[in-house]
């Protein structure tokens, strides 16, 4: 069993992952924690062998998909493992993951709140004090999608509503859209709830944005029209009222 590696009670982390955005961004979301210190950087996870060798790790942010080794292969060939939080753009590996015992899933593009709770999480089973607050989230006013091969930033007041897509989701910004490979359920986990609500089971719309309801139809400022769901109805119906 690992313990934090300095009576500081700071946290020593590696990121193996061959995207270098992913490094970018861990990099950063760490900047604004000062108890998580990025030790080390791996664009393969044949590269971390030896720097896990020479430093004391806690926590590695560990990519799925990688050349060479896939990295819930090379978690299975660690002795002693550092706690684990994947980050992956891939749903389907979760529950082989924590078969594996990692300590939380993050599903690439992820925001900072989520990003937070998941390193709050391993502090905690470290036997150090809470993190920083997740109260944080009201600091951000973006977040990242993954459109294609890029990681796309949107801002959240560009966001008009998100509709469900068979296995994409459409982040409507006005008369177009960006297409990423989320689920509405996973991007309602990213989205703070003051400024976004749940509609319909494949509607989510930004809340200044919405003119008035009418009937089971919600109608935005730009004059488009959405169903109201039976589920939602209720909810729809008090957050109107007040």
């Amino acid at each position: 069993m690992f313990a934090l590696s300095s009576t500081s009670n700071t946290i020593s982390a590696l990121i193996i992952d061959d995207e270098p955005l992913a490094h970018q961004i861990i990099e950063a979301y760490a900047k604004d924690l000062d108890f998580l210190t990025i030790v080390g950087t791996c664009h393969r996870a044949t590269q971390a062998y030896s720097l896990l060798s020479e430093k004391e790790v806690d926590l590695i942010f560990l990519d799925i998909n990688m050349p060479e080794l896939q990295g819930l292969d090379f978690l299975r060939t660690l002795e002693r493992k550092p706690r684990v939080i994947i980050t992956s753009a891939f749903e389907e590996y979760a529950i082989e993951s924590f078969e594996l015992q990692v300590s939380d899933y993050l599903l690439k593009p992820f925001r900072f709140t989520r990003f937070l709770r998941a390193v709050n999480k391993v502090r905690s089973e470290l036997g150090g004090a809470a993190g920083a607050s997740e109260g944080t989230e009201a600091r951000e006013d973006h977040l990242f999608v993954k459109v294609d091969r890029q990681y796309r930033r949107v801002e959240l007041a560009d966001i008009h509503y998100l509709e469900s897509y068979g296995n994409y989701v459409k982040i409507w910004t006005g008369d177009s859209f960006l297409l990423t490979t989320r689920t509405l359920s996973g991007m309602m986990e990213e989205l703070p709830s003051a400024d976004f609500l749940k509609i319909h089971k494949s509607y989510v719309v930004r809340k200044a944005l919405v003119d008035y309801l009418e009937g089971n139809q919600l109608v935005m400022k730009n004059t488009q029209v959405l169903p109201v769901g039976k589920l939602q109805r209720d909810a729809v119906r008090e957050w109107v009222k007040g």
